[in-house]
């Protein structure tokens, strides 16, 4: 289910975005009489593609694994998307070019700052545990934010590890190649090795 609206999340988004910048685009060029076609056309659609952005959004951010020190990041993120659209709304109601573009900068860049989010929390996870081969370790630093320290957290889509009746090999396999909503884990395979026995013995069945 995760994997499935995280995917219409990022189409919807996309689609959201291009509606954006096309009204933008017209606005920007004084072609005021096709922006009222276009607005009218695509009105319905803009509802429903700005609904799905709306609740696809609250529900994977109800799956986010907060608890670090780049999760500002994300707030920042929801304040401009926020802040963009009573913007927007006025912007192209009123006709005003300036609050238009503002709108546009502020969405596009809650995107940009969302991948930063992303890749600054992964960048500081792999800089923690590089080295480790200890499974204990590497699994709170590559593991837990989304499984839990008793795997039971069930974040971002995560399987419970406490009731998995997947074999040492098959979670290290898991761990290495990835399955379903979770992507592979950037560890070598004596690490993900070590991840899988710990696992076994401290977290499956308890």
């Amino acid at each position: 289910m995760y994997k499935g609206i995280l995917h219409t999340h990022y189409l919807v988004v996309t689609l959201f975005l291009f509606i954006y910048v096309i009204k933008t685009i017209l606005l920007l060029s004084n072609k005021g009489d096709l922006l009222a076609n276009f607005t009218k056309k695509v009105r319905v659609a803009e509802m429903i593609i700005s609904t799905l952005f709306l609740l696809t959004g609250i529900y994977l951010a109800t799956k986010l694994p907060f608890g670090g020190k780049y999760d500002y990041l994300f707030w920042i993120k929801i304040v401009m998307v926020f802040a963009s659209i009573p913007l927007a709304v006025i912007g192209f109601k009123k006709g005003n070019k300036t609050l238009a573009a503002l709108s546009l900068l502020l969405i596009t860049g809650s995107f940009g700052i969302a991948e930063v989010y992303s890749k600054r929390k992964g960048v500081a996870a792999d800089n923690a545990a590089i080295a480790s081969t200890d499974g204990k370790t590497l699994y709170e630093v590559k593991c837990a934010m989304c499984h839990g320290n008793d795997g039971k957290l069930g974040m971002a889509g995560a399987k419970d590890l406490s009731a998995t009746a997947l074999n040492n090999g098959e979670i290290a396999s898991v761990i290495l190649n990835g399955k379903g909503s979770m992507n592979k884990v950037e560890v070598n395979e004596e690490q993900a090795s070590a991840i899988a026995a710990y696992v076994a013995a401290s977290l499956k069945g308890h």
